[in-house]
């Protein structure tokens, strides 16, 4: 069952947290002195709140749900919040919280299950709600306390729980109510202690975002010092004094990611930078030319480029298997790689564009979640025999800070807006037998599907847009003529964060300008389908 979230109101006497002077796990900038860190408890929200906390100029941290009270006193963060989960709080081995964290005089504010998880620990009950919330639902605001601050009277929330707090110690006071949530916003009369059974992180609850900034200002203190400007400028700084004179090697894919590391490096070290971008066949039409071009002029970067074309497709040759494919691409590129590393003096460092959910996911971060969803290595699992040092500039990123931090480094909005693009590339988007003439036929249909939505002005829209060509041939009429062509998927979505996504309801109009375009300018496709299934149940790529 799916506890809710509820985001509570502070008081005007609010302890504020301990000042730390200077612990030792502390973050090395100012701004990120001025932190606050979410206890993950499995929520599929986890990384949107600590994205809609950074958006008030806030720092903010993904953490473990068991992290020790001591632990967070040395972390001393400004505010604690508890994410939601899919337990149930009375359930035996239900994850739960250091108990003594409450008691650390640090602001928390509980959303859904760690509201639930808050009100049991000092006194409350939580049980099955006779009714379940999932979706909108109205909420009456009892109390303008601190997060319900400016807030309407009668406003929309997002709901999703099919527990609830059913009773409050005295210490609680009620601060907002739903026609089936009589506890939808609760804070502590005493504790700094606030919980929220709806989500505010969701763009579903329209004053979810002036909630968080409420309990971030005026119950956390924050003064929202955080910018991405101060950041670009530290990381360049701690690159400058780590590297020395030393060279680093960056691995080119194409991406937004790595053009960003690339261009990061290039403004702190010059031309002690080196870039290997390996030219295997499988990038989207004009990829490389953009990126040599950008990274030999504009940057005037050290590029080193490996033409693969036939040693990748000799690899795939008559291969289908989706997972076979990716395994062959993977060592391919560690052999190419690799060899042009080798050729490259006085290299010591590898810089990777890994961002922060790449951390989370893989348990990279000392005090993170552990890892539950993949093991990352941003350019294929490079050997440890390599023996480079590595470098993560973008490691405390999320792919949106990445983007505008690209536009402040000065990459054109082709390379920082380009949407996100597998590492095996159009391999697994070509189903079947991978050939260099059904590569083609693909890169150019990809490209006009991409042009149409980019002249629409939904680039950005959608979240990520590309061709599939499928391994089915069906009949058509073309010149009063019997054709026996390939078929061809579209796919577009949208997104918050790439866990889950709805496909993007493109105009028919744009649509049938895709298929025209398609089988009129493409050679070998008669067909063009449209794919309208969701993440989940499917998965945003075929394969």
């Amino acid at each position: 069952m799916t506890p809710a979230h509820a985001q509570p109101g502070s008081p005007s006497a609010t302890p504020r947290p301990p000042a730390a002077s200077k612990p030792a796990s502390a973050p090395g900038t100012a701004q990120q002195a001025e932190r606050v860190i979410v206890l993950d408890f499995g929520s599929q929200y986890a990384q949107l709140i600590a994205r809609r906390v950074r958006e008030q100029h806030v720092y903010c941290e993904i953490v473990r749900h068991d992290i020790s009270a001591t632990r967070i006193a040395e972390l001393a963060p400004r505010g604690i919040i508890l994410s939601g989960g899919p337990s149930s709080v009375y359930e035996a081995g239900a994850p739960r919280c250091d108990p003594g964290l409450f008691r650390l005089g640090i602001p928390v504010l509980g959303i859904c299950y760690g509201m639930q998880l808050a009100c049991d620990a000092l006194g409350g009950h939580v049980g099955q709600a006779h009714a379940r919330e999932y979706g909108r639902a109205g909420c009456e605001v009892l109390s303008s306390d601190t997060i319900f601050a400016g807030i309407p009277q009668h406003t929309e929330v997002w709901m999703s729980h099919g527990d609830q707090v059913d009773r409050v110690s005295e210490d609680f006071i009620p601060l907002a109510k739903t026609p089936t949530c009589p506890l939808a916003a609760v804070r502590h009369k005493s504790l700094p202690v606030y919980g929220l059974q709806f989500h505010p992180e969701v763009t579903h609850t329209p004053a979810g975002s002036a909630m968080l900034a409420n309990f971030l200002k005026s119950a956390c203190g924050c003064t929202g010092s955080w910018r991405l400007e101060d950041f670009a400028e530290s990381v360049i700084q701690g690159l400058r004094r780590r590297v020395g004179k030393d060279r680093v090697i960056c691995g080119l894919s194409g991406g937004v990611d790595s053009a960003v590391v690339a261009a990061l490096l290039s403004r702190a070290i010059g031309d002690q930078l080196s870039c290997i971008l390996v030219d295997n066949g499988l990038l989207r039409k004009n990829e490389a030319a953009a990126v040599i071009e950008e990274f030999t002029t504009h940057f005037k970067t050290d590029l080193h480029v490996v033409p693969a074309e036939k040693m990748f497709l000799d690899v795939l040759a008559g291969v289908t298997e989706p997972q076979e494919k990716r395994r062959r691409i993977g060592k391919a590129f560690v052999d190419c790689f690799a060899d042009e590393a080798a050729k490259i003096k006085g290299a010591k460092f590898l810089a990777q564009g890994t961002l922060y959910p790449d951390v989370i996911e893989s348990g990279a971060a000392p005090d993170g979640p552990a890892a539950t969803i993949k093991l990352h290595h941003n350019v294929g699992g490079l050997p440890e025999d390599l023996q480079f040092e590595l470098i993560e500039p973008l490691r405390d990123l999320f792919k949106d800070e990445v983007r505008r931090l690209g536009l402040q480094l000065g990459l054109p909005e082709r390379i920082v807006w380009r949407h996100p693009f597998p590492g095996p590339g159009l391999a697994v988007r070509c189903l079947g037998e991978v050939t260099k003439p059904r590569l083609d036929k693909l890169r150019e249909a990809d490209a006009i599907v991409l042009e149409e939505i980019e002249r629409g002005g939904l680039m950005r829209k959608v979240s990520q847009a590309f061709a599939v060509l499928l391994p089915v041939q069906s009949v058509g009429v073309m010149g009063d003529a019997r054709t026996y062509d390939d078929v061809l998927a579209v796919r577009a979505v949208e997104t918050e964060d790439f866990m889950t996504a709805d496909w993007s309801h493109l105009p028919y109009e744009m649509l049938a300008r895709i298929s025209s375009r398609v089988i009129n300018e493409v050679r070998g496709i008669n067909r063009v389908v449209y794919d309208i299934s969701s993440k989940p149940p499917a998965t945003i790529e075929w394969e």
